[in-house]
């Protein structure tokens, strides 16, 4: 009977978390199938970090005909260099600067961009159906919608260079996170109200974990575009405003 009761529980705290516990081993070793999976998990996540992002393989077509999207560096020139000098992955390079002053409209009410920060595979996974969500969402609240693009080589504090260059009311950056052992696909929205020149995280929000084990697709556009929205009306974002979330939602809300 206690056997069976301590299954149960150990069954439902397991679904509960990715985290491998209790996994046993085999002598002072993991387990066989414990460790393949381990590797394949790691395998995964230098993956996500390594491969480049490619518009047409990762976001489709349709999607980037349908939308305009186009693409922007930072000063990174590679990915090796990308994950040496974080500095030059949060400014935008002069060429791209250039580009999306001469594509992009100014003065939107909601700016979304595309960067494919740690993980390109969050990237190519959940943004196909997450960005027209965002699209159809902004749309709906009749607000003023900026030129979608997307910019590799991209680390969270590029928004203030866009921020100076468009000038929107709230930008919206969906950026791969940090891969771990448990997932290489989880997405992060890091909203700002008015960003520019010398704003850091106190500024920003955030909406992580998404993927299909944490904030589904439509949860997360819902929350993003909901928050968007008390941003516009405080005109203010960062550590002053909250996401205000219903009874029994839980996520990361700060910056």
């Amino acid at each position: 009977m206690g056997s069976d009761l301590s299954l149960r529980l150990l069954e439902k705290i397991r679904a509960r978390t990715p985290a491998r516990l209790l996994a046993g081993h085999s002598g002072g070793a993991y387990r066989t199938t414990t460790q393949l999976e381990l590797r394949a998990a790691h395998a995964a996540a230098r993956d996500a970090v390594r491969t480049d992002l490619d518009l047409q393989q990762h976001l489709g077509e349709q999607l980037i005909e349908k939308l305009g999207i186009f693409e922007a560096f930072t000063q990174a020139g590679s990915k090796d260099e990308f994950l040496l000098r974080p500095d030059l992955g949060r400014r935008l390079s002069l060429e791209s600067q250039r580009k999306i002053a001469s594509t992009c409209a100014r003065n939107p009410d909601f700016q979304i961009v595309i960067g494919d920060g740690l993980s390109t595979t969050a990237v190519a996974t959940q943004v196909p159906n997450l960005l027209p969500l965002l699209v159809q969402g902004a749309r709906a609240r009749q607000w003023t919608l900026g030129n979608t693009f997307a910019i590799r080589f991209c680390r969270v504090g590029v928004l203030n260079d866009v921020g100076d260059l468009l000038q929107p009311r709230v930008a919206v950056l969906l950026i791969g996170e940090r891969p771990g052992l448990a997932t290489a696909d989880s997405l992060s929205a890091y909203m700002a109200y008015r960003p520019k020149l010398g704003q850091t995280d106190a500024n920003r929000n955030l909406i992580s974990n998404i993927h299909a084990r944490g904030i589904q697709s439509e949860e997360a556009a819902t929350r993003i575009l909901n928050l968007a929205a008390k941003m516009m009306q405080a005109e203010i974002s960062g550590v002053t405003i909250r996401e205000e979330l219903p009874t029994g939602v839980s996520g990361q809300i700060g910056s």
